[in-house]
Protein backbone atom coordinates (compact mmCIF):
# COMPACT_ATOMS: atom_id res chain seq x y z
CA UNK A 1 0.00 0.00 0.00
CA UNK A 2 1.18 3.51 -0.76
CA UNK A 3 2.12 5.73 2.13
CA UNK A 4 2.75 9.39 2.67
CA UNK A 5 4.92 11.12 5.25
CA UNK A 6 3.56 14.56 5.96
CA UNK A 7 3.80 17.34 8.48
CA UNK A 8 0.95 17.08 10.95
CA UNK A 9 -1.36 20.02 11.56
CA UNK A 10 -3.89 21.16 14.14
CA UNK A 11 -6.56 18.87 12.67
CA UNK A 12 -4.34 15.88 13.57
CA UNK A 13 -4.11 16.72 17.28
CA UNK A 14 -6.64 14.14 18.50
CA UNK A 15 -5.16 11.39 16.32
CA UNK A 16 -1.62 12.19 17.51
CA UNK A 17 -2.93 12.01 21.08
CA UNK A 18 -4.52 8.60 20.37
CA UNK A 19 -1.40 7.18 18.69
CA UNK A 20 0.94 8.36 21.47
CA UNK A 21 -1.21 6.96 24.26
CA UNK A 22 -1.95 3.69 22.46
CA UNK A 23 1.70 3.05 21.62
CA UNK A 24 2.96 4.16 25.04
CA UNK A 25 1.12 1.27 26.71
CA UNK A 26 4.26 -0.75 25.99
CA UNK A 27 6.01 1.28 28.72
CA UNK A 28 3.57 0.20 31.45
CA UNK A 29 5.40 -2.07 33.89
CA UNK A 30 8.72 -1.39 32.14
CA UNK A 31 9.60 2.19 32.98
CA UNK A 32 9.77 3.16 36.66
CA UNK A 33 6.28 3.10 38.19
CA UNK A 34 6.67 6.68 39.41
CA UNK A 35 7.11 7.83 35.78
CA UNK A 36 4.01 6.04 34.43
CA UNK A 37 0.65 7.79 34.29
CA UNK A 38 -2.69 7.32 32.54
CA UNK A 39 -2.98 8.70 30.00
CA UNK A 40 0.76 8.52 29.42
CA UNK A 41 0.70 11.92 27.71
CA UNK A 42 -2.32 14.03 28.68
CA UNK A 43 -3.70 16.37 26.02
CA UNK A 44 -2.40 19.42 27.92
CA UNK A 45 1.13 17.99 27.88
CA UNK A 46 0.93 17.21 24.17
CA UNK A 47 -0.30 20.76 23.52
CA UNK A 48 2.59 22.13 25.59
CA UNK A 49 5.12 20.07 23.60
CA UNK A 50 3.73 21.42 20.31
CA UNK A 51 3.63 24.98 21.65
CA UNK A 52 7.25 24.49 22.76
CA UNK A 53 8.35 23.73 19.20
CA UNK A 54 7.90 19.98 18.67
CA UNK A 55 6.76 19.53 15.07
CA UNK A 56 5.06 16.20 14.45
CA UNK A 57 5.36 14.32 11.20
CA UNK A 58 3.00 11.50 10.40
CA UNK A 59 3.09 8.29 8.43
CA UNK A 60 -0.22 8.06 6.60
CA UNK A 61 -1.67 5.10 4.75
CA UNK A 62 -5.06 5.13 3.06
CA UNK A 63 -5.80 8.53 4.59
CA UNK A 64 -5.13 7.29 8.14
CA UNK A 65 -2.25 8.33 10.42
CA UNK A 66 -0.47 5.17 11.58
CA UNK A 67 2.62 6.63 13.27
CA UNK A 68 4.04 9.94 14.40
CA UNK A 69 7.47 11.31 15.24
CA UNK A 70 8.36 14.77 16.45
CA UNK A 71 11.34 16.94 15.65
CA UNK A 72 12.48 19.95 17.65
CA UNK A 73 15.35 22.34 17.08
CA UNK A 74 16.88 23.33 20.42
CA UNK A 75 19.91 25.61 20.48
CA UNK A 76 22.47 23.97 18.15
CA UNK A 77 20.96 20.47 17.87
CA UNK A 78 17.82 18.75 16.64
CA UNK A 79 15.92 16.45 18.98
CA UNK A 80 13.78 13.57 17.77
CA UNK A 81 10.85 13.47 20.18
CA UNK A 82 7.81 11.31 20.79
CA UNK A 83 8.21 8.51 18.24
CA UNK A 84 5.12 6.29 18.28
CA UNK A 85 3.44 3.78 15.95
CA UNK A 86 -0.01 2.28 16.51
CA UNK A 87 0.37 -0.95 18.46
CA UNK A 88 -1.13 -3.16 15.74
CA UNK A 89 1.18 -1.71 13.08
CA UNK A 90 4.57 -2.06 14.79
CA UNK A 91 7.50 -3.79 13.12
CA UNK A 92 6.38 -2.88 9.60
CA UNK A 93 9.01 -0.24 8.79
CA UNK A 94 6.84 2.74 9.74
CA UNK A 95 9.25 4.07 12.38
CA UNK A 96 12.17 3.49 10.01
CA UNK A 97 10.48 5.56 7.31
CA UNK A 98 9.68 8.34 9.75
CA UNK A 99 13.19 8.56 11.22
CA UNK A 100 14.75 8.56 7.74
CA UNK A 101 12.49 11.43 6.73
CA UNK A 102 13.17 13.46 9.86
CA UNK A 103 16.91 12.97 9.47
CA UNK A 104 16.65 14.44 5.96
CA UNK A 105 15.14 17.64 7.39
CA UNK A 106 18.19 18.84 9.31
CA UNK A 107 21.94 19.26 9.03
CA UNK A 108 22.30 19.70 12.79
CA UNK A 109 23.48 16.93 15.08
CA UNK A 110 20.49 14.80 16.14
CA UNK A 111 19.92 13.63 19.71
CA UNK A 112 17.26 11.23 20.98
CA UNK A 113 16.22 10.67 24.57
CA UNK A 114 14.36 7.57 25.70
CA UNK A 115 13.77 5.50 28.80
CA UNK A 116 16.79 3.45 29.90
CA UNK A 117 14.54 0.40 30.34
CA UNK A 118 13.02 0.67 26.84
CA UNK A 119 15.50 -1.80 25.32
CA UNK A 120 13.46 -2.15 22.12
CA UNK A 121 13.58 1.61 21.52
CA UNK A 122 17.33 1.72 22.12
CA UNK A 123 17.83 -1.17 19.66
CA UNK A 124 15.67 0.64 17.08
CA UNK A 125 17.76 3.81 17.27
CA UNK A 126 21.03 1.85 17.25
CA UNK A 127 19.85 0.05 14.10
CA UNK A 128 19.51 3.50 12.54
CA UNK A 129 23.05 4.62 13.32
CA UNK A 130 22.68 6.17 16.76
CA UNK A 131 24.73 5.23 19.81
CA UNK A 132 24.24 5.74 23.52
CA UNK A 133 26.41 8.43 25.03
CA UNK A 134 28.13 8.00 28.39
CA UNK A 135 26.14 8.47 31.60
CA UNK A 136 27.98 11.71 32.34
CA UNK A 137 27.31 13.05 28.84
CA UNK A 138 23.67 11.91 29.01
CA UNK A 139 23.07 13.92 32.16
CA UNK A 140 24.75 16.99 30.68
CA UNK A 141 22.76 16.75 27.43
CA UNK A 142 19.40 16.14 29.09
CA UNK A 143 19.87 19.17 31.31
CA UNK A 144 21.05 21.34 28.41
CA UNK A 145 18.51 20.42 25.70
CA UNK A 146 15.44 18.96 27.43
CA UNK A 147 13.06 20.33 30.05
CA UNK A 148 12.34 17.21 32.07
CA UNK A 149 12.19 16.37 35.78
CA UNK A 150 15.34 15.21 37.56
CA UNK A 151 13.85 11.74 38.05
CA UNK A 152 13.40 11.41 34.30
CA UNK A 153 17.03 12.43 33.77
CA UNK A 154 18.04 9.61 36.12
CA UNK A 155 15.95 7.00 34.28
CA UNK A 156 16.69 7.98 30.68
CA UNK A 157 19.41 7.56 28.08
CA UNK A 158 20.51 9.76 25.20
CA UNK A 159 21.44 8.45 21.79
CA UNK A 160 23.44 10.46 19.27
CA UNK A 161 24.44 10.03 15.67
CA UNK A 162 27.75 8.32 15.07
CA UNK A 163 29.28 11.67 14.08
CA UNK A 164 28.52 13.09 17.53
CA UNK A 165 31.77 13.86 19.34
CA UNK A 166 30.39 14.46 22.84
CA UNK A 167 31.42 18.11 22.67
CA UNK A 168 28.34 20.23 21.94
Amino acid sequence: MDFLIRRCNEKDFEVIYEIVNDAAQVYKGVIPADRWKEPYMPAEELRHEIDDGVVFWGYEEGGELIGVMGIQDVQDVTLIRHAYVRTERRKQGIGSNLIAHLRSLTDRPILIGTWADAAWAIRFYEKHGFHMVSTEEKTRLLKKYWSIPERQVETSVVLAEKRWGEKT
